[in-house]
């Protein structure tokens, strides 16, 4: 007998998802080299080449010029909006989903049946009562007018990430606690916490993509120049240039950086964040 180790044969590669994986590449990546590369052009010369040829002559002018039309400010009030929203969501959606998964309480399971009807009412449907609300709170043209509407239409789908999270707790280490005379708060900070930390991650990236993104919220609920988010900031913008198409593509290339080093730090928790207690 052959002392020789076996050869495992190496499976047919695949194929069709190589090439589902390159058209998905070109699809994602064309228009992230297109936004790029014009925001690197000059105005004059823009035209003369096609628009997915590389720039014969890059320049930095483009985003000097965003720089210097208050583009910093449209950039920090998406900061705090996006940071309160991600911090009040979180706050709520925590104890919800913690008391959700524990409680045997009828009253609780209807709260969140209704709370799962939050995802098929979209905002646009929403937009009148909710203008009407922050009118009669004397909240209209501030950034907590946006916060609050944000963080109430994020909620449903945090608490349903977090809860299924949460059932990803073997119950032995809630007994445990509850055994060593562990309150509900004490085994939320020191169990659910930092075992759910992927589901946080999820839930914080996820929020804060809606938060920053957000349009029809500060285009309704702000008027002056001073409240206005970056959404709104590369609109005015694009009308202020005209046809300033690499100016415009450079506040685009700035107001992703901040989305992409957020994906960077949580990107290893969103895969797990997301499929948490789908397999039980």
């Amino acid at each position: 007998m052959s002392t020789r180790a076996r050869r495992i044969p190496r499976g047919r590669p695949d194929v069709l998802g190589g090439l589902g994986a390159l058209v998905w590449l070109v699809v994602v990546g064309v228009p992230l080299y297109y936004v790029l590369a014009s925001s690197l052009r000059l105005k004059s010369d823009y035209l003369d080449a096609g628009p997915l040829a590389p720039p014969t002559r890059p320049v930095l002018a483009n985003y000097r010029t965003v720089l210097d039309s208050g583009f910093a400010g449209y950039l920090w009030n998406n900061i705090v909006v996006t940071g309160c929203t991600v911090a009040l969501v979180l706050a709520l959606a925590v104890p919800a989903a913690f008391a959700i998964v524990r409680s045997r309480s009828r009253l609780v399971a209807g709260g969140f049946s209704v709370m799962l009807m939050g995802l098929a009412i979209p905002a646009q449907a929403t937009i009148v009562p909710v203008y009407l609300v922050i009118t009669r709170l004397h909240l209209y043209d501030t950034l907590t007018a946006i916060v609050l509407p944000t963080a109430a239409f994020s909620l449903p789908m945090a608490i349903l990430v977090l809860s299924s999270t949460l059932r990803d707790v073997p119950g032995e280490l809630y007994e445990a606690m509850t055994v060593d005379g562990a309150g509900p708060a004490r085994v939320l900070r020191s169990l659910v916490l930092p075992l759910t930390r992927p589901g946080l991650v999820t839930v914080g990236i996820y929020t804060a993509l809606g938060a920053w993104n957000g349009f029809i919220f500060p285009l309704v609920l702000t008027q002056s120049d001073a409240r206005r988010t970056l959404t709104l900031g590369l609109w005015n913008f694009q009308g202020q240039h005209g046809v300033d198409v690499p100016a415009t593509m450079a506040a685009v290339v700035l107001s992703l950086l901040p989305l992409l080093a957020a994906y960077l730090v949580g990107r290893r928790h969103l895969l797990s964040g997301l499929t948490a207690g789908f397999g039980k």
